[in-house]
């Protein structure tokens, strides 16, 4: 089957050449992306670390639900339009992409102003909720309420990066991600610390800078998608498309969001499940979990081209790709997480003993990093499972899939080991829950895309 003559001037990257190559390129154009946001927030941890006492880290830490909370939002929205407009791209239709992209635009602008009106008028209760209060309560809540402004800049640069990615444009969607921490590290320095007329402003500082670095992203990412791609023109709105527009993206962005919204929520009760092990065992799991980023850094960035692939051939109806890509990016998954996995598993003691110099939470670190790995490839390959319902349309099955790990499978079996006092079964549930989802993805992802082709 040959794909379709476009009319886009190539925005359809996705559907055509060798696919392990096509997935390769663009991990390695994210990758470089996929650090500058971890370096992003680990620079305003450092800077405001910096600032005497310990109360300005912990507000920093009490905004962290709300940001995540906000974020999944956002991130939902975005990437009910990537899909969307993958579909269009995919089929060829240069003018519904277009109307897509700036109607899906306006919604994320409409949604990002309700979001930041309710976070001023509700900080102090919101925060409130995660126990901030007194000193860290007011400085949370001065941080909040500049980064509520940013709100609208955080969710036009994170929806025009997924744009980016979904018409095969990753090298320059990195490059903004690049341009963005640039800008953030030196602005974080300036307004924390001040320099001659600019006054010292501590943990307001961040908040600012966070916006205004959010602000040159946006700029930069909307003027790539106008000029470069041409995909940004509001004079070729039609307004009576556009409710059919809206209805077509939170048709995607609303599962996306639910199934996005688990992975915070389940990490709170986990988290309580984990305090009753005590204080070591919730600062060792902790540490497992930032070790056990790293991991992932490289197969994160090669899914970040999964759902506008899969869309974009969806929409072509090139269903051969959509089965060979889904042969590639799993069976990738389990060579190089399962590589990590052995890794992990050697180097367990003494990345446990790097991390910290307390005993007991380098024990229960090392038989974290031993037991939790071993599963990493199935998480993936579940992740990777929904991306593909997703970029079929259907959302539903994709949201389900992810309810299924946390509710179905991870929160119940940690429960078990809570009842039976194990602070070893606690890993060996996650490992279970794993390896069971990653299952379930891979079975049920391999009998769609089977049917489909």
């Amino acid at each position: 089957m040959t794909p379709p003559q476009r009319p886009d001037g190539g925005n359809a990257a996705y559907t055509q050449g060798p696919i392990a190559r096509t997935m390769l390129r663009t991990g390695f154009a994210m990758l470089a992306g996929t650090l500058a946001m971890s370096g992003y927030n680990l620079a305003d941890a450092w800077f405001i670390g910096r600032l005497p006492g310990a109360i300005p880290l912990a507000a920093m830490g009490y905004t962290l639900p709300v940001v995540m909370l906000l974020g999944c939002v956002l991130r939902g929205f975005a990437s009910g339009l990537m899909t969307v407009a993958a579909h269009a791209i995919g089929a060829g239709k240069l003018a519904k992409t277009r109307q897509l992209v700036c109607s899906g635009l306006l919604l994320v602008v409409l949604v990002s102003l309700l979001l930041m009106l309710l976070g001023i008028f509700a900080a102090d209760r919101v925060l409130g909720l995660f126990g901030a209060s007194g000193e860290a309560l007011s400085l949370a809540r001065a941080y909040m309420r500049i980064w509520f402004f940013g709100i609208l800049t955080a969710s036009l640069s994170m929806t025009g990066n997924d744009m980016l990615v979904t018409v095969g444009d990753a090298r320059m969607a990195s490059a903004a991600m690049i341009l963005g921490m640039a800008v953030n590290i030196p602005l974080d320095a300036l307004f924390i610390f001040g320099l001659g007329p600019v006054p010292a402003m501590g943990i307001r500082g961040a908040a600012l800078a966070t916006v205004l670095s959010q602000g040159v992203g946006t700029c930069f990412v909307l003027f790539l998608l106008h000029r470069r791609h041409g995909l940004l023109d509001f004079r070729s709105i039609v307004p009576s498309r556009i409710p059919a527009a809206w209805r077509a993206i939170v048709r995607y962005a609303v599962p996306a969001i639910l199934g996005m919204l688990l992975m915070p929520v389940g990490g709170a009760i986990l988290t309580r499940i984990t305090a009753a092990f005590g204080d070591a065992a919730v600062a060792a799991t902790a540490a497992v979990g930032r070790l056990e980023h790293f991991a992932f850094v490289f197969p994160m960035a090669l899914g970040m081209s999964l759902t506008p692939m899969v869309s974009q051939n969806f929409g072509a109806r090139r269903f051969d790709r959509i089965h060979d890509c889904r042969r590639f990016s799993m069976r990738f998954a389990l060579a190089f997480l399962g590589a990590m996995s052995v890794l992990y598993f050697l180097l367990a003691p003494a990345l446990a003993r790097a991390f910290t110099t307390d005993a007991e939470v380098a024990r229960i670190m090392a038989l974290g990093l031993r037991v939790v790995p071993w599963g990493f490839a199935a998480v993936e390959i579940h992740r990777y499972a929904s991306f593909f319902f997703t970029g079929c349309a259907r959302p539903a099955a994709a949201a389900w899939l992810n309810a299924l790990r946390i509710a179905g499978l991870l929160l119940p079996f940690s429960f078990l080991a809570l009842a039976f006092r194990s602070l070893p079964g606690l890993f060996f549930a996650r490992l279970a829950a794993d390896l069971a989802a990653g299952t379930a993805g891979w079975y049920l992802a391999h009998r769609f895309t089977t049917r489909l082709r």
